[in-house]
């Protein structure tokens, strides 16, 4: 790519259009749920309408992401990036030993080709909970809908196969995704040679980073941007482990250009290092879990949409916009300006060496720290 050109991406942590979600879509499936208090989806749909108002179900396949596209629409990025963490499949073999079950009705998938990401990350807890078969059955319906995915697959090989995005003169934007046992992925579910799963790391040693950076360079060529979306830790907090910090670095001092962290139900901690950016966690962005009580602390019902700037022919962070969210009804709608400087605040206070700046269209932004500034 020539000096000088630029590469946004969008980047977002996870989409649960299963369960609740699907039940307002225009072919809900199968409600019956699992769980030890909830035992039908339509339950969830009915507390998100006890504190936000009805939901005119059934509502057409944009309403989920609502302002975010036409944010999407407005920056124009080189590349959607997404955490889908749902099953899409009519099957009812629930997974044994989970709390918690996620699926969409195969009927629904025009709810995520609405917002055309270009790479749907599967490496997570949710993406076989309805077994290999459901698997296998999520793998084709995306595939017939045009999508591409990364971090699940028929096999260890197509799990760990990143994506390719053509981005500016030439050049790509790859993803990889890995998902780790701290975020709740069976041991189980690890695709092999012969069995369909995710790509599941063992651990996040220096080990593991090694092999990740390995496999990397295999599988880049001049010019790559590279973009490793990992599935990891616990749903709530903002301490972030120090094995996820060394397993970050590790892969960014390996030439990953840029990490892109999802499982908790809220936006984690961001970081420069070495010119390159680190989001810990990026939370939810479309899920069910209006009405349920017990976190409010973290404000679960925002949500940001990440805007990352890179330079083209380095990789090098150049800048970062946040768009906060409100998740009302089941639908995103812009946040209110009180709740944009509550995030900012909360962002300022658990990240370490940067300082997101509230701007006056209440978005956040983010440059390179002063002494990350150089060539």
């Amino acid at each position: 790519m020539a000096s000088g050109a630029v590469v946004t991406l969008f980047l977002c942590g996870d989409v649960m259009l299963g369960r609740g979600v699907d039940q307002i879509l225009d072919r809900p499936g199968d409600p019956a749920l699992r769980e030890d208090y909830v035992t039908d989806a339509r339950s969830y749909v009915r507390m998100a309408e006890s504190v936000n108002g009805p939901i005119p179900a059934p509502v057409p396949p944009s309403w989920p992401w609502g302002e975010a596209l036409r944010l999407l629409e407005t920056a124009a990025p080189d590349a959607r990036i997404v955490n889908l963490e749902t099953s899409v499949t009519r099957g009812d073999a629930f997974a044994p030993g989970k709390a918690v079950h996620y699926r969409m009705h195969p009927a629904n998938v025009p709810a995520l080709t609405v917002a055309r990401p270009d790479v749907c990350v599967l490496a997570n807890n949710h993406v076989l909970d309805f077994g290999r078969a459901g698997l296998e059955e999520t793998l084709d319906t995306l595939e017939r809908a045009g999508l591409r995915t990364a971090g699940a697959g028929r096999s260890a090989e197509e799990a760990y196969r990143p994506v390719a995005v053509p981005a500016g003169a030439g050049g790509r934007v790859l993803v990889l995704a890995l998902g780790a046992g701290s975020s709740g992925i069976p041991a189980d579910w690890a695709a092999t040679a012969a069995l369909p799963g995710v790509a599941r790391v063992p651990d996040l040693s220096a080990a593991t980073a090694d092999a990740v950076v390995r496999h990397v360079r295999r599988v880049r060529r001049a010019g790559d941007l590279v973009v490793v979306s990992v599935h990891w830790g616990s749903n709530w907090g903002y301490r972030v482990p120090r094995e996820q910090t060394r397993f970050a670095h590790a892969l960014v001092d390996g030439g990953v250009d840029l990490v892109h962290g999802h499982s908790s139900h809220h936006p984690r901690p961001v970081e420069v290092h070495r010119q390159r950016l680190v989001l810990y966690g990026c939370g939810d962005f479309i899920d069910d879990y209006e009405g349920i009580g017990g976190y409010e602390e973290y404000r679960d019902d925002l949500r940001l949409a990440y805007f990352v700037t890179l330079a083209a022919d380095t990789g090098r962070f150049l800048g970062l916009r946040m768009v906060p969210l409100r998740s009302r009804r089941m639908r995103l709608e812009p946040a209110p300006h009180r709740d944009a400087s509550w995030m900012r605040a909360t962002l300022d206070r658990v990240s370490v060496g940067v300082r997101p700046v509230l701007e006056p269209d209440d978005t956040l932004s983010l440059r390179p720290p002063a002494a990350e500034t150089g060539p």
